[in-house]
């Protein structure tokens, strides 16, 4: 309900959603219903912006993405998706922000994540290198890329594109600079083990494309990184964890060379750096769908009045969803609470209320179903109910009605106690309390 009642009360109050491009543009409108025939099947490089209009991002982006598309008109394709509005096409692509941009060059089922400057120029040059890449492919040169699996086909079911070339110009921007997790293998070219490693590299690339970034890059020409990371054999593969982060971020790897062994080592650690959600006070429709809109599963809290439960109360509530959100964070749930009588229509629709405060329910956006915590709102009372979930286990019931109610905007809590209402005075100067009725 809650997930069904998050995404409908956002998108569908707010009197539906409005594309950032127009039918003037040289940004073509992408949808379900054309995405595949113009994008997948045809022999076009497109460019792909999957945005949200009420992104800011998105809308600053729109000039810059507007120039791209101008100056690639007849070479390049450059296209836009609303994922207000596809919701569904964006969740095929594995869309968990806005924007973003891929590029479906020669491999149109596993397009190139865009991860340059938001400019027209950085734009056009990453699409017209996605370009040259498909042309030297087509021609058997191979692919433009710096990798040990440079020498030719992968050979392990994955794609040459997926492994990113690294240089000592571009290290530090695309490695250290970036938010992304990696794992780079330092190789040379005449390097016998390495040539053995390029299949396996190559198709774990792929299996881990969303997640984990494999780069390579050739120590024997980039020297300087090779030795500010003390490569001194070939291959080795260091791992670097999300985040800014710096040289001294770099751990070994140390997991087997096939291609299964490197993806569950790499998944692993990528679990483990999962940063915790955020716990979000429901104040809106965009709150709400903000924090739901993309997420398997979205639990929502609704907490006592602040006149019945003071700041020390509440704090102490927030603080076990913040440890129940620890606890479960690689499962990529949203977290909401809100006050209760704050959004009465979405207690009424999830049936929270009727058990007093505090109260939760978990909401399948997807499925269209919620389940209600009917144990204790505590620590263990909210783990066994979360775990039940996670296994598939637990009452669940189909979301009331075909839409959820609108999500009020209510101020944010400032962190203090509640303040009673101050009683007006009434003025009893005029009454004459000595008077008696006559009989």
């Amino acid at each position: 309900m809650i997930v069904r009642a998050l995404v409908l009360a956002v998108l569908c109050a707010s009197g539906g959603a409005l594309a950032l491009y127009s039918s003037t543009d040289d940004v073509v409108e992408l949808t379900a219903a054309n995405f595949e025939k113009n994008v997948l099947k045809s022999d076009h490089v497109w460019v792909v912006e999957f945005y949200a209009p009420f992104c800011g991002h998105c809308r600053s982006l729109v000039p810059e993405y507007r120039k791209a598309a101008t100056a690639l008109k007849g070479v390049i394709q450059v296209g836009g998706v609303n994922c207000e509005t596809e919701q569904s096409l964006c969740g095929q692509h594995g869309v968990r922000g806005y924007p973003s941009i891929k590029i479906f060059g020669q491999n149109k089922r596993s397009p190139v994540d865009y991860n340059g400057q938001r400019t027209a120029k950085d734009i056009a040059e990453s699409a017209l290198a996605e370009a040259k890449k498909k042309i030297k492919s087509v021609l058997g040169g191979g692919s433009d890329g710096g990798s040990s699996s440079s020498s030719g086909s992968s050979g392990g079911g994955g794609s040459d594109d997926d492994v990113i070339e690294l240089t000592d110009a571009n290290f530090d921007k695309l490695v250290l600079q970036s938010e992304d997790t990696w794992l780079v293998e330092f190789f040379a070219p005449w390097c016998g083990h390495c040539k053995n490693l390029a299949p396996h590299w190559t198709k774990a690339a792929t299996e881990l494309k969303g997640k984990v970034k494999l780069g390579a890059l050739d120590a024997t020409v980039h020297q300087v990184k090779a030795s500010q990371f003390g490569v001194q054999g070939y291959p080795t593969i260091k791992y670097f964890p999300g985040g800014v982060k710096d040289r001294n971020a770099a751990e070994d790897y140390d997991g087997g060379r096939t291609s299964s062994d490197i993806v569950n080592w790499a998944l692993e650690k990528y679990s483990d750096n999962i940063p915790a959600p955020e716990l979000v006070q429901l104040t809106s429709e965009k709150v709400a769908r903000g924090t739901c809109l993309d997420k398997p599963l979205c639990v929502v809290a609704v907490l006592p009045h602040i006149l019945d439960c003071d700041a020390a109360c509440r704090n102490r509530y927030l603080g076990i969803l913040r440890a129940m959100g620890e606890k479960y964070k690689k499962k990529l749930w949203g977290w909401l609470w809100t006050e209760g009588g704050a959004q009465l229509e979405l207690e009424g629709t999830l049936d929270i209320g009727g058990f007093g405060y505090p109260a939760m329910a978990v909401v399948n956006l997807k499925k269209m179903k919620y389940s209600l915590l009917r144990g204790s709102f505590s620590e263990d009372g909210i783990n066994e109910f979360l775990r039940d979930l996670s296994y598939g286990r637990g009452h669940t019931a189909p979301v009331k009605g075909a839409e959820l109610p609108k999500i009020h905007t209510v101020d944010p809590w400032d962190g203090k106690d509640g303040q009673l209402p101050e009683e007006e005075e009434i003025d009893l100067s005029d009454v004459d309390l000595d008077e008696k009725d006559e009989l």
